[in-house]
């Protein structure tokens, strides 16, 4: 299914930056990217937990289906572990579907982005007063999975420098 191409899953609690770094990496290695598929499936956060189910299926399979097209790297806007987390953050549990799910792809880096940006609200960001916990478990999630990231913070340029320094180093790997 993966063929060559090397998954980059940019990671964290809302507000980082992660959608346009996503943009922008893309447009860097002349790429494609996995957009949140949540943003366009729900237009609030009163969900129920086969609103998630049905986000973490659609966040699969835009995966999946992005693979063939992408060149030699795929940047992902988020995961399923983001989505467990926000079932569990608003639910208080994560329906066990999503776990499935979640091991079904096995990204090549994970960028976990801090919360030292400044945070924007939209209709969907309401979690503004929680950031530092909210971070701290997408930070444990990693964690207790034993998925290795890198931490990513500083300016954006020092963001930009940090992410795209990591993402050549692994494409040089898989042309050694």
């Amino acid at each position: 299914m993966r063929n060559d191409v090397k998954l980059v899953c940019l990671y964290g609690p809302e507000s980082v930056g992660k959608t346009t770094l996503a943009k922008r990496l893309a447009a860097h290695y002349k790429t494609i990217f996995v957009p949140e598929v949540a943003r366009d499936l729900i237009t609030s956060n009163d969900l129920t937990p086969d609103d998630y189910v049905r986000i973490g299926h659609a966040q699969t399979e835009a995966v999946v289906a992005a693979i063939p097209q992408a060149n030699r790297v795929l940047i992902c806007d988020t995961d399923v572990i983001t989505t467990q987390l926000y079932a569990e953050i608003y639910l208080g549990k994560a329906p066990e579907i999503l776990d499935e799910l979640q091991q079904r792809l096995i990204y090549d880096l994970y960028f976990l982005l801090d919360i030292d940006v400044p945070w924007i609200a939209d209709g969907l960001r309401d979690l503004g007063h929680r950031r530092e916990e909210i971070f701290l478990k997408f930070k444990e999630g990693l964690t207790e999975r034993q998925i290795p990231y890198i931490l990513i913070s500083g300016n954006w340029e020092e963001r930009w420098t940090t992410v795209t320094t990591q993402i050549d180093q692994l494409l040089v790997d898989v042309s050694n």
